[in-house]
């Protein structure tokens, strides 16, 4: 979940709650029809509805940025956490009304609560016409044909194979500079307040080959950056074999070709210097040296990883099945700084209040952020979800009050933190690549440092895609300004 902290020092637990959302771009290339998609939640969400517009690209439709010029309107929704939920129920009672004046209008769930509120979306509640889990994306233009014809159209079905992998994503809000490339699907983690184990089904890995032909593509379109998603991408494997896609004639010779997420990364990384490569999500328990090594190796390969905690308390941790403690987690960051130097980013997800925490656990998260010196996190209040194994097995028994006083400690922690880790970079000199202009002044730039950092720019002669040498003049808790000296 990158990309989400805000311009500005301090957010509150409330902001801290909202669901990040992006919706389609106008496509005009003569097509009967219009489809607007929403889309919430996390990267992968964003990336899945790229692969939905490309299926309906194929069968008679343009995406369009204005819902009341739809035809279709589809929401990607996420189920993490309960506002996440409350915000796609509102909106869907917003496209209802506007449904009353246009009877002929499609609306459809996609996603993550698709799969968890079939029954309830589709014949309780009766918001939508199509209901379609995250595998079954292929099936859109069938549903949506049943509902033309006054039909409901749902699939739900889970697969152990799908990964979309034939699948030429259409590149949504894209700004031309950066790109996401799906590279496994589904969570074998049963991390106990998490629903995606249950709405995105198993993991499965995507042929690598074509990974490293999708990202050598969108290189050759003048991409520059390409981030590789997975619920757990250092859970990625990958072997002819396995995947019934035997290209060896010898079991001895298929073994050997198994191929693992540090193997990965180095081929997309071989594509070009000039190609940068980022990676999420990283899980603590498996995340490797050798795809450190592999990050030192490659100096395209950005210096920035994800690793979410959720919890600095070892106790509550083991409650959470995130099956590390608190020692492992410090060994994974102390080998991250030895093998990556202290200028790698890092960031995190916690959740705090989760169920029976005390408050000196909760001074556990806070003494933790310390020692590892965040640059950035993603911080929620525990929301309990319905059908996960923390619904079943604990009560959640901490105060909605205790719980947001405990998310401010941790915004105000992390706020301190994100500041002082800025103001090392201060005086040093980056390589950034241009995203485009600032959203204060159009004559300003704003790029990313390999470490993930925002950093602003007087725009000069440079552009949108430019690599440039800058020094980091300025900070704030979330920000860098920088001028350009090459």
């Amino acid at each position: 979940m990158e990309n989400i902290i805000k311009d500005i020092d301090i957010i509150t637990s409330e902001e801290a709650q909202v669901c990040d959302y992006k919706t389609t771009e106008d496509e005009n290339t003569g097509k009967s029809k219009k489809i607007y998609i929403e889309s919430y939640g996390c990267q992968m969400n964003f990336s899945d509805s790229e692969i939905v517009a490309s299926i309906m690209k194929d069968n008679g439709f343009d995406t369009t940025s204005d819902f009341n010029q739809a035809d279709v309107i589809f929401l990607n929704t996420c189920s993490i956490r309960e506002k996440a939920e409350l915000t796609v129920r509102k909106r869907l009672s917003q496209f209802n009304n506007i449904k009353k004046n246009k009877p002929e209008l499609t609306i459809g769930v996609l996603g993550c609560m698709a799969e968890r509120l079939k029954e309830k979306l589709l014949e309780e509640e009766k918001l939508v016409d199509v209901v379609v889990g995250p595998d079954a994306y292929r099936d859109l233009p069938n549903l949506v044909s049943e509902a033309e014809d006054g039909n409901k159209g749902v699939n739900t079905f889970l697969s152990r194979e799908e990964t979309y992998a034939d699948i030429s994503p259409v590149r949504l809000n894209s700004n031309g500079v950066s790109a996401f490339i799906s590279i496994m699907r589904g969570c074998d983690n049963m991390c106990s307040f998490c629903v995606v184990p249950f709405t995105r089904g198993r993991e499965r890995s995507r042929d690598p080959h074509s990974i490293v032909k999708e990202a050598q593509e969108l290189f050759d379109r003048g991409f520059k950056e390409v981030t590789l998603l997975g619920q757990n991408v250092d859970s990625y494997k990958w072997s002819p074999e396995e995947n019934n896609k035997a290209r060896l004639n010898k079991k001895e010779d298929a073994v050997s070709a198994v191929i693992n997420f540090a193997n990965l990364l180095e081929m997309v990384a071989k594509i070009s210097p000039q190609l940068r490569v980022r990676f999420s999500t990283s899980h603590p328990k498996d995340i490797t040296d050798e795809v450190l090594y592999t990050m030192k190796k490659y100096d395209n390969i950005c210096k920035y990883i994800h690793l979410p905690v959720q919890s600095g308390n070892s106790r509550v941790l083991d409650m959470m099945n995130r099956t590390y403690d608190r020692e492992w987690y410090l060994e994974r960051v102390s080998k991250i700084r030895e093998i990556l130097g202290e200028e790698c980013g890092i960031s995190s997800d916690m959740i705090t209040g989760f169920c029976t925490e005390t408050e000196e656990e909760h001074q556990d998260t806070l003494t933790l952020m310390d020692i590892v010196k965040y640059d950035f996190s993603y911080m929620f209040y525990y929301s309990e979800r319905p059908g996960t194994l923390a619904a079943k097995k604990y009560e959640d028994d901490i105060p909605l009050e205790t719980k947001k006083r405990r998310l401010n400690d941790i915004i105000q922690k992390q706020s301190l933190l994100s500041e002082e880790r800025n103001k090392l970079d201060v005086g040093k000199i980056q390589e950034i690549l241009i995203e485009g202009e600032s959203k204060r002044s159009a004559e300003q730039l704003k790029g990313r440092n390999s470490a993930n950092k925002v950093v602003i720019i007087e725009k000069g002669n440079l552009k949108k895609g430019d690599y440039a040498m800058v020094k980091i003049t300025d900070c704030t808790p979330a920000t860098l300004f920088g001028e350009v000296i090459s």
